[in-house]
C-alpha cells in the first residue's frame, strides 16, 4: 500500500491534452488541473527546422508512488513520451494536505495510507499550493499574511474531475480555478494553511484546497527571513 504522495507535472503540446487526460483516467487519475504555456526554443532553431513555436499545456495531479511507477511505464511504452518533442513528466514529493476530505478528493480512490508528514525533513521552506475558485485570490492572500506569509503568485487553470468533488467534499466545485503559489518558512506552514482554510476553505465560496511541497533551496527570500527573525 502506498504511503508517499507526489505532485505530478506533465508538459505536452496543447493538441495532446485530451489524449493525455484520457490516458491518466485509465490509471484512476481523474482530478487534474491544466494551464496553458508555450515552448521556449530559440527562434533561429525553429526557423531552421521550419517549425512554429509550440503551444503547451501543463497538467498537474496528485499521485501515490505506486500509481506514479505504473504511469511512468505507461508514459514511456504507450504515450512514447521519451521521443524528443513529445513532452515531459516529473514528480515532486508532497509534505502535507490540508484536510482528510481534501486528500480523498485529490487522490480520488488511489490506494493510500498516510505515513510520515514529509520525505524531506531538513527543508527550511515549503511551497504552499492553494487551489481555489476563480476570483478569491485576495481573500486567500489576506489570510496568508495573517500567518506572516509575504506574497504569492497566481496561475489561472482549469480543473477536470471537479464533478467528483461532491462525493468526497460534500460541495460542488467550479471548473475555473486559480493556483496560488506561496513560499513560506517551514515553521509558518501550519499557521498559514490554517488561516487560509478558515477564511477560504471548502465551507466558503472560495472552496480552497491547500497542500505543501518541500523546497530544498531558495534565493531571494533573505529579507523575508530576516523580518521573521530567522537566522
Amino acid at each position: 500500500m502506498s504511503n508517499t504522495l507526489y505532485w505530478m507535472v506533465t508538459i505536452i503540446d496543447r493538441n495532446q491534452n485530451r489524449k493525455f487526460l484520457s490516458f491518466y483516467r485509465n490509471y484512476g487519475i481523474s482530478v487534474v488541473l491544466n494551464t496553458l504555456g508555450r515552448g521556449t526554443a530559440a527562434s533561429n532553431v525553429l526557423n531552421y527546422f521550419s517549425l512554429e513555436a509550440t503551444q503547451k499545456v501543463v497538467l498537474c495531479a496528485v499521485v501515490t508512488d505506486t500509481v506514479w511507477n505504473a504511469v511512468k511505464k505507461g508514459l514511456e511504452s504507450i504515450m512514447q513520451i521519451d521521443i524528443p518533442g513529445t513532452g515531459i513528466a516529473f514528480v515532486v514529493p508532497m509534505s502535507s494536505i490540508g484536510g482528510k476530505r481534501q486528500l480523498q478528493f485529490l487522490t480520488n480512490g488511489q490506494n493510500y495510507t498516510k505515513g510520515e508528514e514529509s520525505v524531506l525533513k531538513e527543508t527550511k521552506h515549503e511551497l504552499l499550493v492553494v487551489v481555489a475558485n476563480q476570483g478569491y485570490t485576495e481573500t486567500i492572500m489576506e489570510a496568508a499574511r495573517r500567518g506572516n506569509a509575504a506574497g504569492g503568485t497566481v496561475i489561472h487553470a482549469k480543473g477536470t474531475g471537479m464533478d467528483g468533488a461532491e462525493k468526497f467534499l460534500g460541495v460542488s466545485l467550479a471548473a475555473e480555478k486559480e493556483l496560488i503559489l506561496i513560499v513560506v518558512r517551514r515553521e509558518q506552514k501550519n499557521d498559514v494553511m490554517s488561516a487560509i482554510m478558515a477564511d477560504a476553505g471548502l465551507e466558503t465560496r472560495a472552496g480552497a484546497i491547500a497542500f505543501s511541497l518541500p523546497v530544498t533551496s531558495t534565493a531571494g527570500l533573505r529579507l523575508t527571513d530576516l523580518s521573521s527573525g530567522a537566522e
